[in-house]
């Protein structure tokens, strides 16, 4: 049985306005306390406690820092179940051995000792996850982490641009095959260490190093002849790159893809390098690129803030759609365009601040949108959070079940809106209305109630 089986009960966990024993009486149900597992704050002692009665491990999980008073804490540390007790640490030891990032306040919790500690644990696995975790680590603990003799620990302290290499280490870095991949992608590299890297003939190398935004014109040409996609595609995104040199690498990646090329495929699709120097480029320079036929290129120049109206004027008629909306983010963008661009497309929710959200975007045409065609731009009328009753109904009487979800969250609802949507075939939206903290508390010992809690 999952929490979606009784969606409205994991929902209710979940509901910030949820009186304290309303959450008692949901511990006492698996999906009641899977919602509580996603609850924001602190948890009342009462609540804690009937979640220790009704759980198990996997409830005991959620159960630690400042979600519990002191008193709780003390409660779980002396608790005689060592499958409770340990709960949240085993959790954090499971992450650790599989890799997986989890954040350093997390290993200092668990492990009970602080960073500074942890980096010179026995495990090779736990300093590596402290390599992961802790992003602004001293120069000192880097450079211990560098010398490690363990190459997992070494591979994951290289693996972000910061803290870095420094310079004295770059060598021995290079030279090092669990290092070498993750430092040739962002370390200025003399021409020596550029050789050394080139004579490995290892391919995840050559793509590391033609990613290296450092790298010289001479370097670039040698790179030019290499046979593979992602090369290619690197080497194209560079400064030091023609016109012609670069729509001919990237005509050759698409002739691979349209041969049936996985690795071309990637290289075009899944490629997260971007021309990152054109932001800095002479702005004569950069209005050469308006024209680019690699859109990535128009990207980020609509990227930047200082362009003249006249390239603004291109770029918000862009073929490309995300070249049109990297411009509409720029300050004074007009409010006709954000309201075209929205209109048509709707918004990225993934990506903030959302267009809607711009000081420019005329928001008093935000419930216009409930009557548009595409159910992804009625969705952006949601974001007006006085949107009218008779939007709201429409919107619950769409189709999908995404705009359903979004009136289930939405502040304006009514009772008679939530009491549809409690009972929707949806499992998410009725999961979504049980969460709404507009759901009055009287709905909620009815739900307690027919339920059996």
């Amino acid at each position: 049985m999952t929490s979606l089986d009784h969606p409205r009960l994991s929902g209710l966990g979940r509901n910030p306005a949820a009186p304290v024993d309303v959450l008692v009486r949901l511990a006492a149900h698996a999906a009641g306390r899977h919602g509580m597992s996603m609850r924001r704050g602190r948890l009342a002692d009462a609540v804690v406690e009937a979640l220790l009665t009704h759980g198990d491990d996997d409830t005991a999980v959620s159960l630690h820092g400042d979600r519990l008073s002191p008193a709780m804490r003390r409660r779980i540390a002396e608790h005689p179940d060592p499958a409770i007790r340990d709960a949240y640490a085993d959790f954090v030891r499971y992450t650790v051995d599989r890799q997986v990032t989890i954040g350093i306040e997390a290993l200092e919790e668990a492990h009970g000792r602080p960073r500074t500690a942890l980096v010179g644990a026995p495990s090779p696995k736990l300093r590596a996850a402290v390599a992961r975790d802790w992003y602004d680590r001293p120069a000192a603990v880097q450079a211990a982490l560098l010398a490690d003799p363990d190459p997992l620990v070494r591979a994951a302290a290289t693996v972000g641009k910061e803290p870095g290499v420094p310079p004295e280490w770059r060598d021995r870095c290079l030279a090092d095959p669990a290092m070498r991949v993750n430092v040739a992608r962002y370390v200025p590299l003399t021409s020596d260490q550029f050789t050394q890297l080139m004579r490995t003939e290892d391919e995840e190398v050559y793509q590391a190093v033609a990613t290296n935004p450092h790298l010289s014109a001479d370097m670039v040409a040698r790179l030019l002849d290499i046979d593979d996609p992602a090369v290619r595609v690197a080497v194209a995104q560079s400064r030091h790159v023609d016109t012609e040199t670069r729509n001919r690498l990237y005509a050759l990646v698409e002739a691979e893809r349209a041969d049936g090329s996985i690795e071309a495929w990637v290289a075009l699709n899944w490629n997260f390098t971007e021309p990152d120097w054109l932001r800095e480029a002479p702005l004569d320079e950069r209005m050469t690129y308006l024209d680019c036929q690699q859109t990535i290129f128009r990207r980020v120049l609509a990227s930047c803030r200082d362009l003249p109206e006249e390239a603004w004027r291109r770029l918000d008629n862009d073929p490309d759609l995300m070249v049109r909306r990297a411009a509409a983010r720029r300050p004074d963008a007009p409010p006709d365009v954000l309201e075209q661009l929205v209109r048509a497309h709707g918004d990225v929710f993934h990506i903030r601040p959302l267009l809607v959200e711009h000081p420019n975007f005329p928001r008093h045409t935000l419930r216009t949108l409930v009557d548009e065609p595409s159910p992804n731009v009625r969705y952006v009328a949601l974001q007006d959070p006085e949107l009218p009753v008779t939007a709201l109904q429409q919107l619950a009487a769409a189709e999908d079940a995404f705009l359903r979800r979004g009136v289930a969250r939405h502040p304006n609802i009514t009772d008679a809106l939530l009491e549809r949507l409690l009972a929707d075939p949806s499992p998410e939206v009725a999961d979504d209305a049980g969460a709404n903290p507009a759901l009055r508390p009287a709905r909620m010992y009815r739900i307690l109630a027919e339920a059996g809690l």
